[in-house]
Order: C-alpha cells, then structure tokens, then sequence
C-alpha cells in the first residue's frame, strides 16, 4: 500500500504548473501565428493620378507610339473637335465632308455639293493648327491680336488685324439667347478680358481650367464678331489649356442645350462643363492607347 502511494505521489509532483493568463494568451499568439506565419498591415489606398498626371501620361504614351499611329490620332481628334464644335454651332458635318476636306491628298473636291463645307472644314482645321502651334510659344502672350488672327482664319476674307472689326448690331442669332454686350463696348469688354488672362494675380489665384473656362465664358458674352464669335471663344479657351499641359476640351454636341443654359447663368456651370469635356478626352485617349499598346506594337526608342 505504502509503495502505490509513494508512485501516485511521484507522477503529481512531476505535472506542469496550470499556466497564467498571460502565458495563455501568448500560446494562443503563438497557435495564430503558425496557422497565419505573416499578418500584413493594411495598405493606405492609392491617390488617385491628378488631371495634370494622367495628362502628361497619355503625353508620353503617343509620344512612344508608332508615327502611323501618332498621325491616325491626330486625325481623329481634330475630325471630332471640329464635328462636335460645329454641331454646337448648329452646322452638322457629314462623315464624307469631313475626311473629303481633311484628306492631304484631295487638293480640290470634286463634289460641288460638299465644296462649301469642305471649305469651312478646313479653314477650322487653320483654326485649330495656328492655336496648337500658339500654345507651344509660352514666352508669347495671348493678345487682341491673337483673337483676331483666330477670326481671320475662319474669315481670311475680312483681311488682317488691323482691317477686321467687331460686329456693329446686336445679332439675332438663333442659338444664344444670353444677352450681349453693346456694339459701342466690345473693344473696351475684349482688351478687359486679355488683361484679366494676362494679370499675374489671375494665374496665381486661379487654376488654368478655371482661367481658360472664364476667357471663354466670357468673351461669348462679349459676343465680339458677327460671325463665329463661339467659335473663336472657344479656340482660345482650348489654347490656354493647351498652354498649360492640357489637352483641349471638346465640348458634345449632345451638351449644346446645358451648354447655352450655361452662358445665360453663372461661369461656375461653365467651368463643370470644360473640366468634364477635358475629362472625357483624356479617358477616351487613355482607352485608345490600351487598345493599341495591347496588340504589341514596337515602341519607339
């Protein structure tokens, strides 16, 4: 009896001691982390490309495309700036005018029926390629003269700079209904609205979207020629982005009745509308690139 007391006594003496709480809770540590070897902290979400970024993106991307590509894109944006800008103006292209007016190699279109519209197309396109060229010229700054010169290319016929004139009625035009200023005050109204872009205190306070959407917000309200005054807005608004890194803000043809509300209320509505045309451009290129980069063409050195 004593020697199976002695034995029973030997094996509790010989038990671990019950564990702590807080040797417990380091076990429990211990059976996680060798299910789980690595817990990762939680990564901060990404910020979003800023507008600038994603500009300058898309930039390199063409830059690096291949020239047929290049040429085909160019092609295409001015095709659909001067389809969509037109269609504000309430003058619908066809697909024929546009490539017959914009093809290198038609010097004279043989269709008399498209003739008058192959001409307009591509004094746009002059347009569009003087204010392209402008933009690259930093150090020069945007003038009266330069709004005239746009004008003149859309109407060689008035002359030159010191010929053309501002319009001498109040037009009854069948699509801005916003009020215009007087005939006796545009040439006052457009040298206040050059200075207002020119003034370093505007490019300090004000983001080149903001500056670009208010020239042109504004000089529709000036409404300074009898002819083509949105028109020619419109291309100095894409020339100051253009200046700045931006691409140009094609506004929609199916935008043209929020666009005219636009001008009759505040330029804040205006600035929206220029900063999601801007918007959809870029998507729409960063679109076209994926496409293209995705079928493995040879990028340029």
């Amino acid at each position: 009896m004593v020697a199976k007391a002695s034995a029973k006594s030997s094996k509790k003496d010989s038990a671990p001691p019950p564990l702590s709480k807080t040797a417990k809770a380091a076990k429990a540590v211990k059976r996680t982390l060798a299910v789980h070897p690595t817990i990762e902290t939680p990564q901060a979400p990404q910020k979003p490309p800023t507008l600038e970024e994603r500009c300058a993106s898309v930039e390199a991307r063409l830059t690096r495309a291949n020239p047929e590509f290049q040429q085909l894109y160019r092609e295409n944006v001015d095709m659909s700036w001067i389809y969509h800008d037109s269609a504000l103006e309430g003058s619908v292209y066809t697909e024929q005018e546009l490539k017959a007016a914009m093809d290198p190699t038609a010097l004279v279109v043989t269709d008399s029926s498209i003739q008058p519209a192959c001409e307009q197309i591509r004094r746009h396109r002059e347009a569009l390629e003087y204010v392209r060229d402008f933009a690259t010229k930093k150090r020069l700054a945007v003038t009266i003269d330069v709004v005239k010169k746009i004008y003149l290319h859309l109407h060689p016929e008035e002359g030159d700079t010191k010929t053309v004139k501002y319009r001498k009625d109040i037009p009854q035009h069948r699509l801005y209904f916003h009020e215009y200023t007087p005939p006796d005050k545009i040439s006052y109204k457009v040298r206040q609205i050059i200075d207002w872009v020119n003034d370093p205190e505007t490019r300090r306070t004000r983001s080149a979207i903001r500056i670009a959407a208010r020239a042109h917000y504004d000089l529709l309200r000036v409404f300074p020629f009898a002819a083509d005054s949105g028109t020619v807005a419109r291309l100095i608004m894409n020339l100051l982005l253009m200046r700045n890194g931006l691409p140009p803000a094609i506004v929609h043809s199916t935008e043209r009745q929020r666009y005219y509300e636009a001008l009759k209320g505040s330029s804040a509505v205006m600035t929206q509308i220029v900063h999601e045309s801007i918007e959809n451009h870029l998507a729409s290129v960063e679109k076209l690139l994926e496409a293209h980069e995705s079928t493995g063409y040879t990028v340029r050195a």
